[in-house]
Parts: structure tokens; sequence; C-alpha cells
């Protein structure tokens, strides 16, 4: 009997990797200087959203940071949907203050900012010569990127486990990727106690971004059975913790429970994204919408365009997530879940709830099409059919 293998097409390949040490628990804030001494970080520049700085928890972090001898200084010039100039203005602050690390406390902005950040002041070619899909991505200087600390303030985007961030480019009015695997943070402090002040409102938007991130890595067409597991498991975590999470800001519980999800999405879509995501960025550049929120609107309307090649994908997910009798099974159950899911959150049923229109529909299609997270959307993409799923997406048509 030969024992030589033979070659099979429907045997997987890929390159699979995994995120960094993360202190989970209540309290683990008070070991921000002991992260610091271990990365090797004495003048950390703490970088924070504009609607953070103020907060205690800020203060807190500064002072816990400089009663250890560290020469801590805040930055928190970064808006909603970072820039740009967010960046460069991060960047002469850290350069101009000596800085040997950068420690990021906030959400997904925050995150996106800070990481970039210390990408950036260790390179000399301009910023917007070094996004994934510029020529200058290749030529990044690993040794030149600052270690980071990652303390998420909000359950969403998982940037804290996240290699990429994403920036606007103001002159394009375009979202950049920026993706190296020193861009992963060398530590990730996970509090739950951090988020408990999050509104209600940002708590859904954000939560539904975890949910995203879940959904499309698990319906990403290249094989990456870990990352599957993962993206199932976080969205049942959303399903079940997300509505406590909104309904009772302070328990603990469920605050925890979507941290896990949030950082689970970001480790999960480094197999891939999709259209919602596609659209979202382009929105975002565009009409400087909220990310999650606009994630949460699009979902279903990506889900019914995708509908034709995710039977089986969507039979398992629904029997993992307990979609029983009322819904039934399948794609139709999962699509029911989330338009029911969606309105229980108070989130918009169409993008003209965001204020979105169709007078630049074109120029969303296109910018849409160029972004890189088409490419790993289950059903190939192109200008004229990411139109449709966006005019879907502003009048509320499904089927």
């Amino acid at each position: 009997m030969s024992t030589t293998p033979t070659p099979n097409a429907s045997v997987p390949a890929g390159v699979w990797s995994y995120p960094t040490q993360i202190r989970f628990g209540e309290g683990r804030i008070s070991e921000l200087s002991r992260c610091c001494e271990s990365l090797g970080i004495e003048r950390p520049l703490v970088v924070t959203d504009e609607g953070l700085a103020r907060h205690s928890m800020i203060e807190g972090a500064l002072e816990s940071l400089r009663d250890t001898g560290m020469a801590a200084v805040l930055f928190a010039e970064v808006r909603g949907n970072p820039t740009g100039r967010n960046v460069l203005d991060g960047v002469d602050a850290f350069r101009s203050g000596g800085h040997d690390g950068v420690v990021v406390i906030g959400g997904g902005s925050a995150m996106d900012a800070g990481k970039t950040i210390a990408m950036v002041q260790g390179q000399d070619g301009p910023l917007f010569d070094m996004h994934v899909t510029a020529p200058g991505a290749k030529s990044i200087d690993a040794n030149g990127i600052a270690p980071i600390i990652a303390v998420p303030t909000t359950a969403g985007t998982g940037s804290e486990t996240g290699r990429a961030a994403v920036i606007t480019e103001e002159s394009t009015k375009t979202k950049r990727i920026f993706a190296h695997p020193k861009m992963m943070p060398g530590i990730v402090i996970e509090d739950p106690k951090l988020t408990v002040g999050l509104p209600a409102n940002l708590t859904a938007w954000t939560g539904i971004d975890a949910l995203a991130h879940c959904f499309e890595a698990y319906c990403a067409p290249d094989p990456h059975p870990m990352a599957d597991g993962i993206a199932l498991e976080g969205m049942r975590l959303v399903k079940t913790y997300l509505p406590r999470a909104v309904a009772q800001g302070g328990d603990l519980e469920a605050r925890s429970n979507m941290l896990f999800a949030a950082s689970m999405g970001s480790t999960a879509f480094q197999k891939g994204l999709g259209a919602i995501h596609s659209i979202a960025h382009s929105l975002g550049a565009l009409y400087d919408t909220h990310h999650g929120l606009t994630n949460a609107v699009l979902f279903p309307y990506v889900l019914d365009f995708n509908k034709p090649v995710l039977g089986e994908k969507m039979d398992r997910m629904s029997a993992y997530l307990g979609l029983g009798a009322t819904e039934g099974k399948g794609t139709g159950a999962v699509l029911d879940w989330i338009l029911s899911f969606r309105a229980d959150l108070g989130i918009p049923a169409t993008l003209e709830g965001l204020g979105v229109d169709d007078r630049d529909a074109a120029l969303v299609a296109q910018m849409s099409a160029a972004d890189p997270t088409a490419p790993t959307n289950p059903v190939p993409l192109d200008a004229e059919s990411l139109d449709r799923i966006f005019r879907a997406a502003l009048s509320g048509r499904l089927g």
C-alpha cells in the first residue's frame, strides 16, 4: 500500500498568526507602569482622543506613570475618524519629547492613531506613502516602530489586538489602512471598569462593530479554521451580552464579555473583512459617520447581497447562536435576527438615518471597490455591485 501523499486541491493552505499578551481583569490598569517597564518604556507618549482627554482615568494613568519616575506626556489631538494631521501632530509630539514608547488609552480612533504614530515616528518617508496599497508599505523599518501598550475603553473595534490602523487622508477623503506586525501592541490591558462609563448608544454602536468584525471574518472565503472558531464564539458573546451592557452600563460581567468579543473580532479578521467595511470606510471618510454605527446600518444589506454563497456557513452559524423556532435556521434566520437585534438596540434602519444621501453614490462605489477590505468579500465586488448595496441601504430594500 502506497504511503506517498497525493496532491489534493481541497487541502487548505495559509499563514496564520495570533495576538499578544492580554492582561484582563478588574483593576488591571494599576499594572500600567509595570507594563511600561517590561517593554523598556521610560518616556511614554500617552495617546487618547479629544473626548476622553479630561476624564479621570487619563489623569490617573498619567499620575501613576509619573509617580514611578516616567516622563509621561499626554497627546489628545485625535478625532473620531483620525486623520493624517492627527498622526503627524502626534509624531511631532513623540519626536520633540524624546519619547520611547506609546501608551494608547481609548476607543478605536485613539488606538488607530496611537499605533500609527508609533510606526511613523521611526520612518523617513511621507505618511501616506506607507499605507498597505502604497509602494512604501514594503519598506517600513520594523526597528523604527516604538513599543505600544493598548488600554481599550470601548468594546468594538478590537484594535488593541490588531496589527493595522485606519487613518483618513484628508486630501483625497479616503480612509487608508496601515499595517505591520510590530504595530501589534506588545501588551494589552483590558480592565472592564474602564468601559462602564460608555453611554448606551455608543455601547450599542461599538458592540455591533465587534459583531461585524466577527461576522465578516467568518464569511471571508480564505481558509482559517481558528479564525472561524473565534468569530463564531465572538458572535455568541455579542448576542448574549450586548443587550445587557446597553441596558445596564454597570454590568461588569456583560462589559467583560464584550471586551472579549471585541478582541476576538480583530483577532479573527486577520482572515479578511468585506463589503460592510468597504462601504463604511468610504462613508466615514466622506461623511464623518461613526464607524460602528455605519457598520450596523449596512450589515443586513451586505448579508442579503452575499447570501447566495453563504448557505452552509449560515446553517452552522444559526445553529451555534441558537436561533430556534422563532427565526428558523440558515441565512433567513440570521438575517431576521440581525434585523431584530439592530431594532432592539435603536440602530437606524437605513443610511438616511445617518444623514447620508445619494449625491456621492458613484464616488462611494468607486472608493469602496478600491478599499483593501473588498477583495475578501465572499462574493466578488466591483463598483456596480457596491453601488447596488449602497442604494439598498439608503432605501431599505432587501431581497
